[in-house]
């Protein structure tokens, strides 16, 4: 029989109040916590916590305080990963950011899902969708990636944006929802 953190790790219903994922969660915001109380001038500090905290990261990463997460375990970062201010990532499943990506201030990437249906939704069940993130993407100011989202390489999104569906390699999207504004070429 399967526990509810490898449910949750699969996309399957699962119950979130499972003691073992609230001692993951507790986990989380204690590294958290840690982290964004640190003074910037403990640089290193802050990086051994994050690929502490990180299923996997890059050698240069950097993120500005506050940051969210809710167990850490299931984000991956390239190399050259930057997050500005409040970035928060809801890593109920797996979180995959390619090489070379930005994140503006308060970049919001949920994974976490609930039932449509509420008789469902109140009996505590929760599932998630994995958010896989390209090579060189750069995601506005206060944009919302949403669950089982794909984005490509080379990819913009502007500011404000909610990105509900899966977006191509080499194309500026915007919008809510987001939608193709152009494509990028070296012209």
């Amino acid at each position: 029989m399967q526990s509810e953190k490898e449910k949750m790790i699969a996309g399957e219903y699962y119950y979130a109040g499972d003691p073992e994922l609230v001692q993951d969660r507790t986990r989380a915001r204690g590294l958290l916590r840690k982290f964004n109380n640190m003074s910037e001038e403990n640089n290193e500090e802050r990086k051994r916590i994050l690929k502490q905290l990180f299923g996997s990261t890059g050698k240069n990463l950097y993120i500005e305080s506050t940051f969210r997460c809710d167990y850490g375990y299931n984000i991956h970062v390239g190399e050259n990963f930057y997050a500005n201010f409040d970035c928060t990532i809801l890593d109920v499943s797996t979180v995959i950011i390619g090489d070379n990506c930005m994140f503006a201030p308060g970049v919001h990437i949920y994974t976490a899902a609930h039932p449509i249906m509420a008789k469902e939704r109140i009996s505590g069940i929760e599932f998630a969708k994995p958010v896989m993130i390209g090579n060189n993407v750069w995601i506005g100011g206060r944009a919302v990636i949403n669950p089982g989202v794909k984005i490509g390489h080379n990819v913009v999104v502007g500011s404000g944006s909610v990105v509900t569906k899966d977006i191509p390699d080499d194309v500026i999207v915007a919008g809510n929802p987001a939608r193709i504004i152009r494509k990028i070429n070296e012209e």
